[in-house]
C-alpha cells in the first residue's frame, strides 16, 4: 500500500525561459542612421575616395561625434520607452541633423545632390510610415501620428540644410534648395483634417524665408533670373508664400533691365 501512495516522478522537466536574444529586436533610429552612413555602405566607383571622405564626415560613430546630452537622451529613451512629447521629437531631430552638419557642413552643404537624396529619403519615410491596410481612410488621424515623426524630420531638415547654405553665402544654391525643397514639399500626403497639414504650411514658410533672403543678397544673371522667375511662379500654384520672392526677384530683373537699357 505505501507503494501505491509514492509520489510520481515528472517525465519531462520543464526547462528555464531563455533570455530573449537581441536578433529580433527593433534597431533604435540612431543605429539605423549610423549603419546607414558608414563607408561600407558606399557605392564603389570613379568617385570612392569622395564617397570615403564624405562618410567619415558623416559617420556618427567616429571620433566622439556624439555630445554627452544626446547619449544621455537615447539612454533615458531605452531604459524609460514613454512617448515623446512633440517639443522633446523636435529637439531629437535636430539633434541628429546638427550631428551630420558638425564636421564638415561646407563641402556636404556644397553638394545639392547629396540635399536631394536626403529630402527624397525623408519624404519615403513618410509614406512607408503610413499603414496602408486600413478599411477606412490612410489620411486620418491614426495614420498622421504615425508620419508625424517623419514629418517633423523633413521639416527640420528643410530648415537647417537652408540655413547652412545662407551661412555659407551661397546665395544660388540656397535658391535653389528652397525650389527643390518646395517641389518636395508639395508631394507630402494630403491629412483628411486641416490643422494636422500645419507642417506643410510652416515648411512653405521656412523655404519662403531662405529664398528671400538669398535673393536680398544675390543678384542673378538675366538668363538665370528668367528660369528662377519661372520656377517661382510654378511654386505660387502650391503656396503663395512665395509670393514676397516673386516681387523681389521682379524688382530685381527690373534694376538689371534698367542697367542694361543705361549700358546701351
Amino acid at each position: 500500500m505505501a507503494a501505491l501512495c509514492q509520489q510520481r516522478r515528472a517525465l519531462v522537466e520543464i526547462p528555464a525561459p531563455q533570455p530573449k536574444t537581441a536578433a529580433r529586436m527593433r534597431r533604435s533610429y540612431l543605429e539605423i542612421l549610423s549603419a546607414r552612413l558608414t563607408p561600407s555602405a558606399l557605392p564603389r566607383g570613379r568617385n570612392s575616395s569622395a564617397n570615403t571622405r564624405r562618410a567619415h564626415s558623416l559617420d556618427l560613430s567616429i571620433g566622439g561625434v556624439w555630445t554627452r546630452r544626446i547619449e544621455e537622451q537615447c539612454e533615458k529613451m531605452d531604459e524609460h520607452p514613454t512617448p515623446l512629447s512633440k517639443q522633446q521629437l523636435v529637439q531629437l531631430i535636430r539633434s541628429l541633423i546638427l550631428v551630420e552638419q558638425s564636421q564638415e557642413p561646407r563641402i556636404l552643404a556644397a553638394d545639392l545632390k547629396y540635399l536631394q537624396e536626403d529630402l527624397q529619403l525623408k519624404k519615403t519615410n513618410i509614406y512607408r510610415s503610413i499603414p496602408y491596410s486600413r478599411f477606412g481612410s490612410n489620411r486620418d488621424a491614426h495614420c498622421y501620428r504615425k508620419a508625424y515623426p517623419h514629418l517633423v524630420a523633413f521639416k527640420v531638415s528643410c530648415q537647417e540644410w537652408g540655413q547652412v547654405l545662407l551661412r555659407n553665402k551661397e546665395w544660388d544654391a540656397a535658391l535653389e534648395h528652397a525650389l527643390t525643397a518646395w517641389r518636395y514639399t508639395s508631394e507630402l500626403p494630403q491629412w483628411d483634417t486641416a490643422s494636422h497639414n500645419a507642417l506643410r504650411e510652416q515648411c512653405y514658410s521656412i523655404l519662403a524665408a531662405h529664398g528671400l533672403t538669398a535673393l536680398q543678397h544675390y543678384q542673378p544673371e538675366a538668363r538665370r533670373g528668367r528660369e528662377l522667375l519661372r520656377r517661382l511662379k510654378t511654386a505660387q500654384l502650391h503656396s503663395p508664400s512665395v509670393a514676397p520672392c516673386i516681387q523681389e526677384l521682379q524688382r530685381i530683373m527690373g534694376c538689371v533691365d534698367d542697367s542694361s537699357m543705361d549700358t546701351k
